[in-house]
């Protein structure tokens, strides 16, 4: 399907020919390209970019695919470490899938995209230790340590980068630090992606309700800016 969605919107962006319709998965769309014609192209590029964009989430909603993911503001002058903020991630993340796959009755696995052997390491010996460090019945869904893949072999690592690139990092950046963070990537063009893509975003999100009776789940912020909520991504 994702395949096949490609080869319409973007016909020329193989650069080798070959007779096999599947080959195509290893051309990658990149969400940074998606974004920067969604907000800074043309006319016709904005057109191009937004109706693939239109396209995908279409396929995403066929499917009952659902969102869930962590995005974090940066304080201003404040460290920010990667290697625990990307793990105490991750771990939230399988959290809520393994809620998610409760919900569903079923069982599943994390396909992350690769970074190198040691951070990939780092990232599923976090989850180990969520995994078998604490008590019976945690993640017992998830049959299976994170693994990592190669974006050009899998159609769904490419999806969630032009989600998380072309959408939720455009969006996050105008919606919170607009006003307080002046560069390149506080882009207002981007208040049209959210008043776009913004209600289908919030509906794509699986939310659910934790033992205190807490809402969490789906895209979920860190504002170490001001603290703001993360229904604003979608309004």
């Amino acid at each position: 399907m994702y395949v096949g969605l490609k080869r319409q919107w973007f016909p020329r962006l193989s650069s080798h020919s070959s007779p096999h319709n599947l080959d195509f998965i290893k051309s990658e769309i990149k969400g940074s390209d998606l974004r920067r014609n969604a907000i800074r192209g043309s006319r016709k590029q904005r057109r191009h970019a937004m109706g693939f964009l239109d396209h995908l989430f279409r396929l995403i909603e066929d499917h009952e695919m659902r969102l869930l993911a962590r995005i974090w503001i940066k304080g201003l002058g404040r460290p920010f470490t990667n290697p625990s903020v990307y793990t105490a991630s991750m771990q939230s993340i399988c959290s809520y899938f393994e809620n998610y796959l409760e919900y569903k009755d079923d069982i599943g696995i994390c396909i992350a995209d690769s970074r190198n052997p040691e951070k990939n390491s780092n990232v599923a010996h976090s989850v180990f230790t969520q995994k078998f460090g604490g008590s019976q019945g945690l993640l017992d869904r998830i049959v299976e340590l994170p693994t990592f893949g190669h974006s050009v072999n899998h159609a769904g690592i490419q999806i969630c980068d032009v989600i998380c690139s072309a959408l939720l990092y455009p969006i996050a950046a105008e919606v919170y630090c607009s006003g307080r963070v002046a560069n390149v990537h506080v882009q207002p063009g981007a208040r049209n992606l959210r008043e776009h893509f913004g209600v289908r975003l919030k509906r794509l999100q699986y939310r659910f309700q934790d033992g205190s009776g807490r809402w969490t789940g789906g895209i979920v912020v860190s504002d170490a800016l001001t603290q703001r909520s993360g229904k604003l991504m979608f309004e």
